[in-house]
């Protein structure tokens, strides 16, 4: 049964609902937010939305205060901004008994975007491709290792010595992922109660490796789901005794990646990327979108790639890719070209799974659309391996992606100085973080041997 505010209201009053969460997605991609109870969300908040303190898009992963952002500071007062909900998004969440979930625009109190929330720059990216008659299509393929330990024993533990749910590889392998079936059963089928629709699920390289995929939505829907999800599934695997993780880079082997597919239509639906007489099967707006995304790509690494560990995955031969390139069907390109027709996307296979999906795909768009803008040429596609590949290739490390990112004029000229200096911030405390910890492979280096 579709969920809408009328809906809700007559599950609240029947009492099969109690529960509302109100939440926002944060600068890490987080869920963030309030449970409310059904009859004060109806009464208090529905029309008018929930106050949070604006810290929320100015801390740190481990929540600390930071100084540097301008929103939001002890010399501001750490004052509130609003929640306010998109009853578009709302759905029922399965895993938690009589409970429904409703994500948030963040505005000021005047009303006014607070710009620099994830969903607000994407929804500003969306406002621009309508403007020129555009629609994007999304679909996010987040990749995830799962552990037989619970969260509270990965903890402990600092994370060392843990047992993946398989010792070996399972790509594609029926065998290995019905040992881990019972999981992930449950988080599919809790998935399509949320209201998404659901494609079905593989193994990967890395030991404990999976994927859940699902159907491709309008970019603003893809992203709410993804983050729902990810959400989600580390709350099923934490209510099954068990833990999984997103990060980009868990250890020496193939890294999580959350390949990004993209393609923009007309909006009446139209097909505007794809021309079946082209050799590659791409309309001249098709290629210049390409060619926006390889122009883009530097300067736009901060948001595919938003940590310190995000830049370990990008190793060659890992199916992680290092050159900015593109091929059809190529997956040692950065963009990979897929589909016919209808199905034509692009695939951006440098975000991981660590990606918040609001801000990369922002950046996909506003680097097709500035492609499409200036009607930029495409370069021939690399048909080997691009791995060996001259040219321009993503950055190595936060560092090198921080001044791509600050130097870059398109930046500041599409994503506004607010959006590009709240998250050079955000990099350079994770920078400092890093910069200042004393670290295990130190300590092995240097304990007794130095």
């Amino acid at each position: 049964m579709a969920l809408d505010l009328r809906t809700l209201r007559a599950e609240i009053d029947a009492g099969r609902v109690d529960t509302v969460i109100v939440a926002m997605t944060d600068m890490q991609g987080r869920l963030q937010g309030k449970r409310l109870h059904g009859r004060y969300f109806l009464d208090q908040v529905a029309d008018h939305g929930t106050e949070g303190c604006s810290y929320l898009l100015a801390v740190d992963v481990d929540m600390n205060t930071v100084e540097g952002y301008r929103m939001a500071s002890w010399h501001s007062g750490y004052g509130d901004f609003v929640m306010r909900p998109d009853f578009g998004s709302l759905r029922r969440i399965p895993w938690h008994p009589g409970t429904t979930m409703v994500q948030a625009d963040v505005v000021w109190e005047d009303g006014t975007d607070v710009v620099a929330s994830p969903r607000q720059v994407l929804k500003a990216q969306l406002a621009r491709l309508a403007d020129a008659g555009l629609a994007a299509y999304a679909g996010t393929e987040l990749e995830f290792i799962v552990f037989t330990d619970s969260y509270e024993q990965a903890w402990t533990s600092g994370y060392r010595h843990l047992t993946p749910a398989n010792q070996y590889n399972v790509d594609y392998s029926i065998l290995g992922t019905s040992r881990v079936e019972p999981l992930l059963r449950r988080i599919r089928l809790s998935m399509a109660e949320a209201g998404m629709y659901v494609e079905g699920v593989k193994g990967e390289c890395n030991n404990g490796q999976h994927e859940i995929v699902f159907k491709y939505a309008d970019a603003l829907t893809a992203c709410d789901d993804h983050v729902v999800y990810k959400t989600g599934a580390k709350e099923i695997a934490a209510q099954e005794g068990m833990a999984l993780t997103y990060m980009a880079k868990y250890d020496q082997r193939e890294g999580n990646s959350c390949h990004i597919h993209l393609s923009v239509r007309s909006d009446d639906g139209g097909l505007v990327m794809a021309d079946d007489a082209d050799p590659d099967g791409l309309s001249p707006l098709g290629r210049s979108f390409i060619a926006g995304q390889i122009a883009h790509m530097r300067d736009m690494s901060l948001l595919f790639a938003p940590n310190i560990n995000s830049y370990k995955r990008f190793v060659e031969g890992s199916f992680a890719p290092t050159a900015i390139k593109w091929g059809r069907d190529n997956r040692t390109c950065a963009l990979r070209l897929v589909g016919h027709g209808e199905s034509l996307r692009l695939e951006n296979r440098a975000p991981g799974g660590d990606v918040n999906p609001y801000l990369a795909v922002a950046a996909m768009i506003a680097a097709g659309l500035d492609g499409i803008e200036r009607e930029l040429p495409l370069e021939p596609e690399i048909t080997g391996n691009a791995y060996q590949a001259l040219g321009n290739h993503l950055p190595d490390s936060l560092d090198a992606a921080l001044r791509l990112w600050d130097a870059s004029p398109f930046v500041t000229s599409t994503l506004g100085a607010e959006v590009r200096e709240h998250y050079s911030n955000m990099a350079r405390t994770e920078l400092q973080a890093f910069g200042a910890a004393v670290t295990d492979w130190e300590r092995f280096r240097g304990f007794e041997r130095l």
